[in-house]
């Protein structure tokens, strides 16, 4: 191999970045007891819901037929979900795409991640919910707000 990333290609290329992405996220401090904890997550469960999710997101398939938002408002009804929780989502997103593809899809694959967060949050959290927050490696999503409105 020459040391360049391929560009996402189809549904095995998802299924690798969704578990690479799933098992980082399972075990970052942060969002993992989201998860592990309260939602109590299993991983070979949820892979193919959230793998028909991104392969409709990405390739136009109609094969995800799902309600994304009810899986985190019962979650955000136990333990709210913040800005920072959301950022959180995007940095370890934004680096798994990295560290496995490159192209157009790659791109898409991280716009929309960016996109759906910011909609989740504000659904849950409402419109008005602040987009700052802190802590290490903290992806502001007023930030990803300001990108999304240039584009």
């Amino acid at each position: 191999m020459n040391g360049t990333r391929s560009d996402i290609a189809g549904r095995a290329d998802l299924d690798v970045l969704l578990r690479r992405f799933y098992t980082a996220a399972f075990a970052d401090p942060l969002i993992g007891p989201f998860f592990t904890r309260i939602a109590g997550t299993d991983l070979e469960a949820h892979l193919p819901r959230i793998t028909d999710f991104w392969e409709q997101a990405l390739f136009r398939t109609a094969r995800y037929e799902g309600n994304a938002l009810a899986p985190h408002a019962a979650v955000h009804s136990v333990r709210p979900l913040t800005a920072e929780d959301f950022g959180r989502w995007v940095q370890l997103w934004r680096a798994t795409v990295d560290g496995l593809y490159a192209g157009p899809l790659a791109e898409r694959a991280k716009d929309q991640g960016e996109r759906i967060a910011l909609t989740l949050h504000r659904r849950l959290a409402g419109g008005d919910a602040p987009l700052t927050g802190q802590g290490p490696g903290f992806v502001p999503l007023a930030a990803l707000e300001l990108r999304s409105s240039l584009v």
